[in-house]
């Protein structure tokens, strides 16, 4: 029987399997002991612990979160499975991973892909939104609620922007936006996304104090100052920093920046086993908030 099964059916059976072992997941979770949160969120009826132990991230995602602690960042930004999340630039979709099931059944997701302005970013972008938009298909159980839009010169497009958001995350984006030119325009964008009172959260590699915007652009680094001193011209107020992301044996001082470091390893097998031992780069995490 199975060797006549049409594409279509076989589809089924492996969206079947995924959405079962997730659910399967999910309920072991529920089941646990309680353990003691620093979450600002109230507490949910989701496991974020067994999202992130899902059967829809790969191996590969997983090795990172040893660098990107995706539950105490998303506990720090107050990510509840109620809420309605706008994530902006999700490159191959690490936090999508997370947010997308965590938020299917009660909340919802909207991912932007930012549209540069730059007519050399151009091929990358129609690459990377390809295959971003095959890996949504192929597991409609997980990723079937997703709603893709564009971010492109400071306006919104595919979805509602205006004031209904409650959480707005970037993940290492700003750096680029500052290159483009489209800092304030984006800021200003996710300011009138959000509902009063919503949060922007905010990671970013970490300069040095006193790093000039120059270096900025040619290292991917940007100090906090820079970031707080543009949110609140956007309107923001700061809410608070954490230290999750931090990394001290960052010294920043690479020949090919930020991108000398994993995941990226830009310089190939030059010095990669020292590199590898920095580890991912030193990050802010910045939580910010549209008044009320």
């Amino acid at each position: 029987m199975n060797a006549h099964s049409t594409p279509r059916v076989r589809m089924r059976r492996r969206t079947l399997r995924t959405l079962t072992a997730l659910s399967a997941a999910l309920l072991l979770a529920a089941c646990a002991a309680p353990t003691a949160s620093t979450s600002s969120a109230a507490p949910d009826p989701v496991s974020l612990d067994a999202i992130i132990a899902g059967p829809q991230r790969s191996n590969a995602a997983r090795a990172r979160d040893v660098y990107r602690h995706p539950k105490e960042t998303l506990q720090f930004f107050g990510v509840a499975p109620s809420q309605s999340v706008l994530e902006i630039a999700p490159g191959g979709g690490w936090y999508t991973d997370i947010l997308a099931p965590y938020l299917r059944d009660h909340g919802k997701l909207y991912e932007a892909q930012y549209d540069s302005p730059l007519a050399s970013a151009a091929q990358e972008e129609q690459a990377g939104r390809a295959a971003f938009a095959r890996k949504l298909a192929a597991t409609p159980a997980v990723y079937g609620n997703v709603v893709v839009g564009t971010l492109r010169a400071g306006q919104f497009s595919g979805f509602p922007a205006d004031g209904s958001v409650d959480r707005v995350l970037t993940f290492r984006n700003i750096h680029n936006w500052i290159k483009d030119g489209q800092i304030d325009a984006n800021l200003r964008a996710f300011y009138a996304a959000l509902k009063p009172g919503g949060i922007l959260g905010v990671e970013e590699h970490r300069a040095a104090p006193g790093t000039s915007l120059q270096q900025t652009i040619d290292t991917g680094y940007v100090t906090e100052t820079y970031v707080i001193e543009h949110a609140r011209a956007a309107g923001f107020e700061l809410l608070g920093k954490s230290e999750v992301n931090s990394n001290p044996r960052d010294t920043k001082n690479y020949p090919d920046g930020v991108w000398s470091l994993p995941p990226t390893y830009k310089g190939g097998d030059v010095d990669r086993a020292k590199y590898a031992a920095i580890g991912e780069s030193d990050r802010m995490t910045l939580r910010f908030v549209k008044p009320k």
